[in-house]
C-alpha cells in the first residue's frame, strides 16, 4: 500500500491542481468519523459538503449498492430501467413536483433548470420572447458556465469571462432590488432559500413570499436551488418548506445518494409540458445503481422523525455555538444558518486559519467564505460529537 507522502506525491505530479488539500490522506470512514492512512480519526464536520448525510460504513447504502451492481450498473437513458422512476415517484410525492430530470450533480442539475426555464418561456410566450435571469448576489450555483454565470462573487468569474449573456444580479432578501432588476423579458427569478457557500445567509419570510408573489404576477419561474439545503440539512426536509411557498423548479444533488453521484431537477407539470424529447439529456443520469442507493437514502430521511431528529441536533448547535459566542463577542460576531448548516461569522481571524487550526484537535470543519466558518456533519450526529466539534472550535479561535 502507497504510504501517505507517496499518494501525496502521485496526486500532485498527476491531477490538476484545483484543491489546496491538507497533508493527510483519508483512507476509511465509521459513522461520523474519518481515518487516515497513519490511523488518525478525525471528526467529521464537513460530511463530503454536505453529501455524506448518513455519514460512513451504512450497510444500508452499501447493500442497496451491491444489490444493483449485481442485476444492472449502466445501460444510458435510452432504455427504461427500475430504480429511476421509484425514485421520482418518491421525490414527486413528497414536494411540489410532478417530474424529474435526473443527471450526476449540483450544477448539472442548475444547467438543466436554466435550460428549462427559457424553454418554458419560449414555448409560453412565443411572441415576446422572454430569456433574461435574474439571480441573487452572493449567490453559489455550481462551476459550470451556465451555473457560474449565475452565481453572484465575481471571484468565481475572473479569468473564465465572459459569462454567459442575459443574466443580472440583485441583492439577497431585498426585495425592491429584484423588483429594480425584473422586466417584462425576465423568465426566471434564482435563489437559494439559504445561501450556503455565500456565507449562510437564511433568506426571510417576507423575501421569499415576495418572490413568490412576484414572479406569479409577472408570468416568471421561481427557481429554488436545494443542492445544499435540501434533504433534511436546514431541518425540514426541503428548505422551502419553512417559508410557505413553492417553487416552479428545485435543484437537487449533494446527499441523495448517500455519497454517490447524483443530481435532480424537479419541475411543476406546466414546466414540464414545455420539454420535448432530445431537448436535454445525461448519459450517466438516471444511473441504476446511485437511483437504487438514493432510494433508500431518501427513505430514510423522510422518515418524520429524522426529520424532527435532525431540527433538534441543530437547534442545540446553535445554541452551542451562541454559548462559544458569548464567551467570545470579541472573535464571534454572529451565529446564523439552520437545522445543522449552521455558520460562525468571526471579526478578524480568517476563517481558513480556524479550520486548519481545527484539524490539531482532530475535527474537521469548512469555510464559507473568508470569515465564516460552516459546520456540516452528517445528519446522524450525536450531541456528545457536537461537544466535541463546538469545544475544538472554540480552542481553534482562542
Amino acid at each position: 500500500m502507497a504510504s501517505t507522502q507517496e499518494t501525496i506525491d502521485l496526486e500532485q505530479k498527476y491531477i490538476l491542481q484545483t484543491y489546496g488539500r491538507p497533508g493527510f490522506v483519508l483512507e476509511r470512514g465509521e459513522g461520523v468519523h474519518l481515518i487516515d492512512t497513519e490511523g488518525k480519526r478525525y471528526l467529521d464536520f464537513v460530511s463530503g459538503l454536505s453529501v455524506n448525510a448518513l455519514g460512513y460504513g451504512s450497510t444500508m447504502i452499501v447493500d442497496a449498492m451491491k444489490k444493483q451492481a449485481d442485476q444492472l450498473i449502466h445501460v444510458s437513458n435510452l432504455y427504461h430501467t427500475i430504480p429511476a422512476p421509484q425514485l421520482a415517484q418518491l421525490l414527486c410525492e413528497a414536494s411540489f413536483a410532478d417530474r424529474v430530470f435526473f443527471c450526476n450533480s449540483g450544477t448539472e442539475a442548475f444547467e438543466a433548470a436554466l435550460k428549462f426555464a427559457r424553454k418554458w418561456a419560449f414555448k409560453t410566450y412565443p411572441n415576446s420572447p422572454k430569456t433574461k435571469l435574474v439571480a441573487m448576489n452572493q449567490s453559489f450555483h455550481g462551476r459550470t458556465y451556465g451555473s457560474i454565470s449565475s452565481t453572484g462573487q465575481p471571484k468565481y468569474h475572473k479569468g473564465f469571462g465572459p459569462m454567459l449573456p442575459g443574466i443580472s444580479f440583485a441583492d439577497f432578501n431585498d426585495l425592491e432590488s429584484v423588483e429594480k432588476a425584473v422586466d417584462g423579458q425576465t423568465a426566471a427569478v434564482l435563489v437559494e432559500p439559504l445561501q450556503a457557500e455565500g456565507g449562510i445567509h437564511p433568506s426571510t419570510p417576507e423575501f421569499m413570499a415576495g418572490l413568490r408573489s412576484l414572479c406569479d404576477e409577472m408570468g416568471m419561474l421561481l427557481i429554488c436551488d436545494e443542492v445544499q439545503t435540501g434533504l433534511c440539512r436546514t431541518g425540514t426536509l426541503w428548505c422551502y418548506e419553512q417559508y410557505g411557498v413553492t417553487p416552479d423548479i428545485m435543484t437537487l444533488a449533494k446527499p441523495l445518494a448517500g455519497g454517490l453521484p447524483i443530481g435532480a431537477t424537479l419541475v411543476t407539470q406546466k414546466v414540464a409540458d414545455a420539454i420535448d424529447p432530445g431537448d436535454h439529456a445525461a448519459t450517466f443520469g438516471a444511473h441504476p445503481v446511485s437511483c437504487a442507493v438514493a432510494i433508500e437514502v431518501f427513505k430514510t430521511l423522510s422518515k418524520p422523525n429524522f426529520v424532527a431528529d435532525v431540527k433538534a441536533k441543530g437547534d442545540y448547535l446553535t445554541e452551542k455555538l451562541e454559548a462559544v459566542k458569548a464567551r467570545h463577542r470579541d472573535k464571534i460576531k454572529e451565529i446564523r444558518g439552520r437545522g445543522l448548516i449552521v455558520g460562525a461569522v468571526l471579526h478578524e481571524a480568517t476563517a481558513a486559519d480556524v479550520m486548519n487550526k481545527a484539524r490539531e484537535f482532530d475535527v474537521l470543519l469548512v469555510v464559507a467564505g473568508p470569515d465564516v466558518v460552516r459546520f456540516l456533519p452528517p445528519l446522524v450526529v450525536e450531541k456528545a460529537h457536537i461537544d466535541e466539534a463546538v469545544d475544538a472550535f472554540e480552542k481553534s479561535i482562542s
